[in-house]
């Protein structure tokens, strides 16, 4: 009610206009919730994303949990040598798949690689179902079957221990590879790891930002956070992820960089404008 009386944007978008029953599920923004038997060296990072989507996690956590190039720790550490699976969600259809790697690895890339509809949730490491990562649960406002909103989404991960290290964890943000987002939700951009300090897009309403916190946990108490991406290591990112956004602003509304004409994506024109010209088209000599 405050935020609607000082005019801010869109308070409520997002929010259950039902009062709290207790569980967050399915109340309010996205959240991700993660629950473990504390081992004797607990080290985990949050990773918190603005101006994108769910799918934005997509990418990392595939070179986090299945690309050796990205992770040594795949076939160096005994307990990873029989690789991860992921909970993959259909957000269009509201239900779940678990694949498993290495054995299912192109099946999982034919699903996550459409990144608007498929979603990495969770991921289990295979040699004894041990929660490695937690994704915050894409929610969106649907209106008549169209997208309204969506949340800055947030993603927990474990490391060491037989899971990635903090380094392998943190190394797939040296590539600020391409989301959905920016300008109202709906455009195609780099995520730009950042700072605490530096987390505003305001450039187009970007390009999107990522934040890392890292936390040990020690006796049920999160020690921390430190800014992950407060490192020099992460300029050349960052200064990509600007001639990036140059590049892609230049295409104004055309592909890639304009608007992503789906259906299902905020701010999405194209059904209006095919709604509007539906009469005149005419079958093609």
């Amino acid at each position: 009610e405050v935020a609607r009386e000082l005019k801010l944007h869109e308070p409520d978008q997002g929010f259950s206009r039902q009062g709290f029953n207790g569980t967050i599920k399915n109340m309010g923004p996205g959240a991700a919730e993660i629950e473990f038997a504390e081992r004797q060296s607990e080290p985990v990072v949050v990773l918190m994303a603005n101006k994108t989507s769910s799918g934005a996690w997509n990418l990392p956590l595939y070179r986090t949990f299945s690309d050796p190039f990205n992770s040594p720790g795949l076939f160096t550490e005994p307990s990873m040598l029989e690789g991860f699976s992921f909970k993959v969600r259909d957000v269009l259809d509201d239900r779940e798949v678990v694949v498993s790697t290495p054995a299912e690895t192109y099946h999982l890339l034919a699903l996550i690689s459409s990144d608007e509809r498929f979603v990495i949730s969770e991921v289990y490491r295979n040699s004894d179902d041990e929660i490695a990562a937690v994704v915050s649960a894409p929610k969106f406002r649907y209106n008549g079957g169209k997208t309204a909103g969506m949340s800055e989404p947030a993603v927990i991960l474990r490391c060491h221990g037989g899971l990635p290290a903090v380094g392998e964890v943190m190394e797939p943000f040296s590539l600020p590879h391409l989301v959905r987002g920016c300008m109202r939700g709906s455009h195609m951009g780099p995520l730009m790891p950042v700072p605490f300090y530096e987390a505003n897009p305001s450039r187009f309403d970007g390009p999107a930002r990522v934040i890392g916190a890292g936390f040990q946990v020690m006796n049920g108490r999160l020690v921390g956070p430190h800014d992950m991406f407060d490192d020099p290591g992460f300029d050349e990112a960052r200064s990509q992820a600007t001639l990036i956004t140059d590049y892609m602003r230049r295409h104004g509304p055309f592909q890639p960089g304009g608007t992503v004409q789906s259906e299902s994506a905020p701010g999405a024109v194209f059904s209006g404008a095919l709604e509007r010209f539906r009469e005149r088209f005419k079958k093609g000599s």
